[in-house]
């Protein structure tokens, strides 16, 4: 009968009596290593940039109508001087008043808030405005009177609140 053949000494060049030929076989194994930790690097930086891509398109997504939101805000605050104007000249009809919370709860569900700043608040420059000032017996830097609201798109603050401030 024949011998089996050992398929192990045609791997191992060592077993063959092929002595040069083991280094090459370990650079070659050496390159295939590098070459393996080269291209997880790559796939696991694909995926952080598809990771970074998505977030990126999600805040575009979230605050594309910013410009428009900032017009109606304007609308919104004529909206409001109109109406304090007809309840000087008598009462306004209901219907008025449900036009204009219908506009807002519309922004709303879009992400846009309205903030209130308060009378006796401390003054903070990251979401109100100072636009007038006055003397007052209250502390200086102190909230007087809100002269326009405040308005965050999700959580980006799109206009402050405009305030009157003591000196």
């Amino acid at each position: 009968m024949d011998e089996p053949k050992n398929n192990n000494k045609d791997l191992d060049p060592r077993l063959r009596g092929d002595e040069g030929k083991g280094s090459e076989f370990e650079e070659l194994k050496k390159q295939r290593d590098e070459y393996l930790d080269g291209w997880k690097r790559a796939k696991a930086d694909f995926i952080n940039y598809k990771k970074e891509e998505m977030r990126h398109l999600q805040e575009v997504a979230q605050y594309a109508n910013e410009d428009l939101m900032k017009d109606l805000v304007s609308v919104l605050d004529n909206f409001d001087l109109g109406l304090r104007q007809l309840e000087k000249a008598g009462p306004v009809e209901k219907g008025v008043y449900m036009i204009r919370s219908q506009i807002e709860d519309t922004l709303k569900r879009r992400g846009l808030e309205r903030f209130n700043v308060k009378a006796g608040d401390e003054f903070d420059p990251s979401i109100a405005e100072a636009v007038a000032m006055a003397e007052s017996e209250k502390p200086s830097g102190t909230i007087l009177e809100e002269i326009e609201p405040g308005y965050k798109l999700h959580d980006k603050i799109i206009r402050p609140a405009r305030v009157k401030v003591t000196k």
